[in-house]
């Protein structure tokens, strides 16, 4: 399996991902994911080459965001002086569910992070999904605190707040990493 940049021309094979995923987590029972994701702040990412694709021959087998931005109101600025990289809208394909892709990801994304100069890594999970808190736990992370203040990104109320971090460092995640390599992100500290 490869790892990419994704591409301008992936937006609506990420969008129906996304709701692909989304129509999963409603079947949990979760409400995660419900609201559309606007596809130009979708673009907007790509563009700024934070967003990756996992490739199984033709098929997608996942995606990850993986940027040095934090999204506002979730981080304080002791953490933010931090170097960190944050993880965002990692989704597996459901043909590629009970494998590890997840967690490969972020063994992958924590390389990245690390080659990039950052310490951390780190994400916001949903409030509400304590399964996907466990799994984040059980991948190494630790649990900061939960934000419930805010907005979302895509409108209505901070569903979204559930912070944890693990350090960053070298891991073998076995994709064949095709990506641009990352940029330093020393000078943003």
């Amino acid at each position: 399996m490869i790892i990419k940049n994704a591409e301008p021309d992936d937006v609506e094979t990420l969008l129906a991902f996304r709701q692909e995923a989304a129509g999963w987590l409603s079947e949990l029972g979760s409400d995660q994911w419900q609201r559309p994701y606007p596809a130009d702040r979708l673009l907007q990412t790509i563009d700024a080459g934070a967003v990756f694709m996992v490739r199984d021959g033709d098929a997608t087998a996942a995606t990850i965001t993986l940027t040095a931005d934090a999204e506002d109101g979730l981080w304080t600025a002791r953490e933010l002086d931090e170097p960190s990289m944050f993880v965002n809208k990692l989704t597996v394909a459901r043909t590629h569910a009970g494998m590890d892709m997840g967690g490969r990801l972020l063994d992958w994304a924590g390389e990245r992070a690390y080659k990039a100069g950052a310490v951390w890594l780190r994400l916001d999970a949903w409030t509400t999904n304590e399964a996907l808190q466990r799994y984040y736990l059980r991948h190494g992370f630790s649990h900061v605190r939960t934000v419930l203040e805010g907005a979302a990104v895509n409108g209505g109320p901070r569903v979204s707040g559930w912070l944890a971090q693990r350090r960053t460092g070298t891991a073998p995640h076995g994709f064949n990493d095709l990506t641009v390599a990352p940029n330093s992100i020393a000078d943003d500290h």
